[in-house]
């Protein structure tokens, strides 16, 4: 019996990893999202909300009598 060759199939899009563009876009954006290390208050905010806190402390209230 003579060697036949497979029927080759229609060709399709070769992927790697079977994974999208967009969700291999949208993993490395987490992944340097989580990586980052959290940035510092703004000493401004943090000075003002000090600021706001202790005025709140200061303020008599009418139950407080």
């Amino acid at each position: 019996m003579p060697a036949t060759e497979p029927q080759s199939q229609p060709s399709r899009p070769f992927t790697l990893a079977g994974l999208s563009m967009r969700d291999l876009l949208a993993s490395c954006a987490a992944a340097e999202a989580v990586s980052t290390p959290p940035r510092l208050p703004d000493p401004g905010l943090v000075n003002e909300r000090a600021e706001r806190a202790e005025r709140a402390e200061r303020v008599d209230h009418p139950r407080a009598a």
